[in-house]
């Protein structure tokens, strides 16, 4: 699932190094448009449903916190 994440993330902006990053939406490496797609790709290819409670910044600024974030909408 990780792996997915980080392909689909590359597929939106490429040249970030987002396994690593610490800050994604913090830091600005995606932008409102960005983050847009990444939820709408996330959505499709997990088959998960996002509430307004799960848009949230901390839940995006990490592969791992998308991870873990989809891991407990799929469940």
């Amino acid at each position: 699932m990780r792996e997915k994440i980080i392909e689909i993330l590359n597929s939106i902006k490429k040249n970030v190094d987002f396994e690593n990053a610490e800050a994604i939406i913090d830091d600005g490496l995606l932008e409102s448009f960005d983050i847009i797609r990444l939820t709408t790709r996330l959505a499709d290819e997990f088959d998960v449903e996002f509430t307004a409670a799960e848009l949230v910044p901390e839940n995006f600024n990490t592969v791992d916190a998308i991870t873990e974030m989809i891991e407990e909408l799929a469940e």
